[in-house]
């Protein structure tokens, strides 16, 4: 394959609205993929998938399929580029096309596939689309401003799309919160300061203090205002944010502190304004990645160049210029076809080549394969070995020895990825290499430095966990910290595991009393990263056995069980995002691929191969595997923060499925 994007059958058909364009099927029972789940049919599902899979590979040797999300990562870049004064009348075009045709019945733009549309979502598409040219009479702008009205309009929206509007004089600074660049100036023992909030909060952060300092406004044509959101107008509008949540509270405490911050606001005299300020873009310029992003995520690259143009940055200064380069490429955020243009919030290589290079493992690619050679050569010069990171702020001695998730993220490798990576390179029967054994050491050395004091671990901090932090006015959207999670700390017992790490190792140990005393009544785990129970069953079974527990214990027994009871009557495993926020529906959904390998994981895991669960499981995928061995799956399976921002990783719903059926037939050989 060329360095040129992969354009196989999962790329996204905008116009249907999540749905994907191609070859999709249902495959027949004849013979190929056989519905009883024989051996043939199942030996030829794997190798179908395996060449599929194989074909996505680019020439550098990593694999990454698109990180799909919500429609206003689209929305702000559009913004971004009229704030700093470089706009592209043509990707502005094609961007105003990829908006239109995801606007869903209700008039908004949904936060997941399949759910209703979301206020703050619509407000930005709409703006953007006006500040484009489009006329309001255009039955998109009618559509979309009739659900604005009905959701109470831009005075019910998220704080960030406050912002966002009053960065260009649509609302009132008033109307925000207070977060004065003086922050950035509180020591790291302080007990609130810029490393109490989690990786991708603290670069978002940083950056809004110099824009809720400084208020700027870009001036917009008169024919983008959005005065006709305003159900009371502008005039008659409470300029407020938030929502009261009680007399008694962290958050009410935070609003009176903010009330007073607004007098420090009013006074001329600000002592350590200009210092804050000039820190702030210290810090930031510093954390600039090679690819001229922020942390490797769309929210602080794009804050972080509005923060440097507020300070006096002009729009050709390199700072600038290389944020912008980052966006395009071969390597880069952006997309583009005849018709369409737009971004990722996130680049997923690192993950998607780790996952892939697993299941390709399981299926039984020989280690020596040209792919998987490539893949590992690839991943081997990723890591992160001598490069400071954020994490030291809280363990200043700990070396570097991670992984991160993207091509460009040295401050911020996470835990996750590096558990799974370790796994694909342990696999991979390099351990007498020098190389190889000097990278896994690094890694599990860097791993386990990152436990938090409970046992368990969180992907890019350690002991990210004063709650009090998420309770600040201005965070009202999205999750503002990183604390121990059941999937993450489940990976990383598997890598473990696998790596010969049983529960005489104090790490691993901890570890494992961690997921006993998070695990639910029902013997669910909860999904952090992924939708949701059915991922933190799928990641500690696994994990389970890697490092030799008993699995005929029964609070193994319960989870177990509860998959039993949660597959749906077509085979297949499935669960809805509502899930996080309605315990009534856990483990409902309609059946997808991914989920379903994970499932299946967990059942093999715990010696169910041969159970009759288990062997529904395999028929769904088999019966569900389009013609090129690929699945199809509109559905988002996985989380950035659950319910304010979920994500469809398009190379999912083809690497578990694939990693599933290896273990699964491994397993039938082995009578498992």
């Amino acid at each position: 394959m060329t360095q040129e994007r992969a354009t196989g059958t999962n790329q996204v058909d905008p116009s249907a609205n999540g749905q994907r364009s191609g070859t999709a099927r249902v495959a027949e029972a004849d013979g190929t993929h056989a519905q009883d789940g024989d051996p043939t049919g199942l030996d030829q599902g794997i190798e179908s998938s395996k060449s599929y899979l194989l074909g996505q590979q680019y020439e550098k040797g990593y694999w990454w399929a698109e990180l799909e999300a919500n429609c206003a990562i689209h929305a702000e870049y559009l913004l971004l580029t009229h704030f700093l004064g470089v706009p592209n009348k043509e990707h502005w075009r094609k961007l105003v096309n990829y908006l239109k045709a995801k606007q869903i019945e209700d008039g908004g733009w949904p936060i997941w596939y399949g759910g209703p549309g979301d206020l703050s979502i619509a407000v930005e598409c709409y703006f953007a689309m006006k500040l484009a040219g489009v006329d309001v009479d255009d039955p998109v702008m009618v559509k979309a401003r009739k659900f604005i009205l009905s959701k109470g309009g831009v005075p019910e929206t998220r704080i960030f799309t406050k912002m966002w509007l009053a960065l260009f004089g649509q609302w009132d600074w008033r109307g925000t919160p207070v977060l004065p660049a003086e922050m950035i100036l509180a020591p790291n023992w302080f007990p609130f300061n810029i490393y109490e909030f989690a990786s991708w909060a603290r670069g978002t952060i940083v950056a809004c203090t110099v824009l809720l300092s400084e208020r700027p406004v870009c001036p917009v044509p008169d024919s983008a205002h959005v005065d006709e959101l305003y159900p009371a107008g502008r005039e008659g509008t409470k300029y407020r944010f938030g929502k009261e949540r009680g007399l008694f509270s962290w958050h009410t405490a935070f609003r009176a502190i903010d009330a007073a911050l607004r007098g420090f606001e009013r006074f001329p005299i600000k002592p350590l304004r200009r210092l804050a300020l000039k820190k702030a873009e210290q810090w930031i310029v510093e954390r600039q990645e090679a690819d001229g992003s922020w942390a490797g995520i769309q929210p602080p690259w794009v804050y972080s160049l509005m923060a440097l143009k507020t300070l006096g940055y002009p729009s050709d200064h390199p700072v600038i210029q290389k944020g912008l380069s980052g966006f395009f490429g071969p390597e880069g955020f952006a997309h583009e076809t005849d018709e369409y243009f737009w971004t990722e919030p996130c680049l997923s290589p690192g993950w998607d080549t780790c996952l892939v290079m697993m299941a390709l493992q399981d299926a039984e690619l020989p280690t020596d394969h040209p792919a998987l050679v490539q893949g590992t050569e690839w991943l081997l010069a990723q890591q992160t070995l001598d490069h400071w990171g954020d994490f030291q702020i809280k363990r200043p001695r700990l070396r570097p020895g991670g992984w991160a998730f993207e091509f460009a993220n040295q401050v911020y490798p996470d835990t996750d990825d590096a558990a799974m990576v370790m796994i694909a390179l342990n696999d991979m029967g390099w351990r007498d290499e020098p190389r190889m054994q000097r990278s896994l050491d690094a890694g599990c050395e860097w791993i386990e430095g990152m436990q938090s004091k409970n046992g368990g671990w969180g992907s890019f901090d350690v002991d990210n966990t004063k709650f009090f932090a998420g309770e600040i006015p201005f965070c009202d959207f999205g999750e503002v910290l990183d604390w121990p999670t059941e999937d993450v700390t489940a990976h990383i017992l598997e890598a473990f595991g696998r790596m010969g790490y049983d529960t005489s190792r104090p790490s691993v140990a901890r570890g494992l009393a961690y997921l006993k005393e998070t695990q639910d009544e029902d013997g669910s785990w909860w999904g952090r990263w992924g939708v949701n129970y059915v991922y933190g069953i799928g990641a500690v079974l696994p994990a389970l056995q890697a490092i030799g527990e008993d699995m005929s214990q029964a609070y193994v027994g319960r989870a177990v069980t509860w998959l039993e009871l949660h597959q749906n009557e077509d085979g297949g495993w499935g669960e809805c995002v509502e899930s996080y926020c309605d315990p009534a529906l856990k483990g409902q959904g309609p059946s997808t691929a991914s989920q379903t390998g994970w499932a299946l994981l967990g059942m093999v895991a715990v010696g169910q191969a041969h159970g009759e669960s288990a062997k529904r499981g395999v028929e769904y995928l088999l019966s569900t595997q389009q013609s090129d061995g690929s699945w199809d799956e509109p559905y988002f399976t996985a989380t950035g923060f659950p319910m304010d921002f979920m994500i469809n990783y398009h190379m999912y719903r083809n690497c578990w499925p694939l990693m599933s059926l290896g273990r699964y037939r491994k397993a039938l050989r082995q009578g498992g």
